[in-house]
């Protein structure tokens, strides 16, 4: 039951960090959409291991492989199944004395045994971020039907590592989302500007060299250190969301603490927002553009929203439903549990001891966490925007409205 996300997008992904593969299967996929591996890879590319000195050395080419749902690179509307091999695994890190004895402290070894009464002998199993894989890989499929259906962009950058903000806090903006520089970065930056930031993917110069060196730090001295990710969702169509337990925002926020290691999500103005009256949060409604930027692309048979916020503190969302402005929002990140250093802690035959973790780990998963957070981001918004089409299917059976109630434009 857990393993399982989304409603009319449904995805169930499946693998531990070290058995045969890992994958998932996509169940309501729109048929006739064009897809090949190629579509796929590059998002499972930016979130494979081993793609720099600060990350996880383990090398793994998480190739992706389609087993099922399409014809001739044609979806047929069947269920979508990808398979990725686990190639680079060393259980014998897990197999020495100590790691057997210990939960690693901050990790899931503990609560696992004891919800299951059995874990995997070896890395985190299905708490390993080895899981992400289904997610990305099922992302990127929802990605390129809401890109080419209605011209939504998705891009996610690393906002703060440790005590580096891309933005840093100040007396005037307390938050990065008070700050004006902020919400027009949102509003243009895009994926290739994210990855020219390599190995951080924070777009600035100094600050993501800053970075850099903050995690080779806590590296070498066999620790770690969590940051912050930004995710912005552009073009998205308005209605979006489905009140009142079933919000866009709280969509959002289930979907972004789902990904191992995350502790805080914050949307819009978020905790900032709180520092503020309403006579300036509040976001003033004006016409909107007839094709708003970088949807020229997008089907001609997608409605364009007639308003937009000339602020956007709300994050593209009020009352739980899309208001057609840009949706952003912030996704934190703990430190990662498994580290190098000696610690004190207790065995699970709850004799005191101490622990030095063996394995090849992330001293900051926030980088990788970058592609992860973009296809949780789009399994939302996919299973959102077949929702709302469902709902505007349905109405466009009836009669047109008559009288004095406010309908759509154009129904009256």
């Amino acid at each position: 039951m857990g393993s399982t996300f989304g409603t009319h997008f449904r995805v169930t992904t499946y693998g531990e960090s070290h058995c045969l593969s890992v994958g998932c299967i996509i169940d309501g996929c729109p048929p006739g959409m064009a897809l090949t591996e190629e579509d796929i890879q590059p998002q499972m590319t930016r979130r494979r291991p081993g793609q720099s000195a600060i990350t996880t050395p383990r090398d793994e080419k998480d190739k992706v492989e389609i087993q099922s749902g399409t014809e001739f690179g044609i979806t047929l509307g069947t269920p979508i199944a990808l398979r990725v091999m686990n190639e680079n695994q060393r259980k014998q890190d897990y197999g020495n004395q100590t790691m057997d004895l210990y939960p690693r402290p901050s990790h899931a070894d503990w609560t696992y045994l004891e919800k299951y009464g059995v874990k995997a002998s070896s890395g985190g199993g299905r708490s390993s971020a080895r899981e992400t894989i289904g997610r990305v890989a099922s992302g990127a499929i929802a990605e390129k039907y809401l890109r080419e259906a209605y011209g939504i962009e998705i891009v996610a950058f690393t906002a703060s590592i440790g005590n580096e903000y891309l933005f840093p806090p100040t007396a005037t903006h307390p938050t990065a989302s008070t700050n004006p520089a902020y919400l027009r970065m949102i509003e243009t930056i895009d994926r290739k500007t994210v990855d020219s930031f390599l190995p951080v993917r924070c777009p600035d110069g100094e600050t993501s060299k800053r970075m850099e060196q903050l995690v080779a730090d806590f590296r070498d001295r066999a620790d770690s250190i969590g940051g912050t990710v930004t995710c912005v969702i552009r073009n998205s169509p308005t209605g979006l969301g489905e009140p009142v337990f079933d919000k866009l925002e709280a969509q959002l926020a289930h979907a972004m603490l789902s990904i191992p290691a995350t502790k805080g999500f914050e949307i819009g103005s978020g905790f900032g927002g709180c520092q503020v009256p309403g006579s300036i949060h509040n976001d003033a409604f004006i016409k909107a553009p007839a094709v708003p930027p970088g949807m020229n692309g997008a089907s001609s048979l997608v409605a364009r929203p007639r308003l937009t916020t000339k602020t956007n503190n709300s994050g593209g969302i009020q009352g739980g439903i899309t208001n057609g402005a840009p949706i952003y929002f912030t996704v934190a990140f703990k430190p990662p549990a498994t580290i190098g250093q000696a610690q004190s802690t207790t065995t699970y035959d709850e004799n005191e001891g101490i622990l030095e973790a063996k394995g090849r780990h992330d001293p900051c998963v926030v980088p990788r966490a970058v592609p992860i957070v973009e296809a949780m981001a789009a399994l939302v918004i996919m299973d959102a925007v077949l929702a709302q089409q469902a709902r505007q299917g349905a109405r466009s059976l009836l009669p047109p409205l008559k009288g004095v109630i406010p309908v759509m434009h154009g129904q009256q």
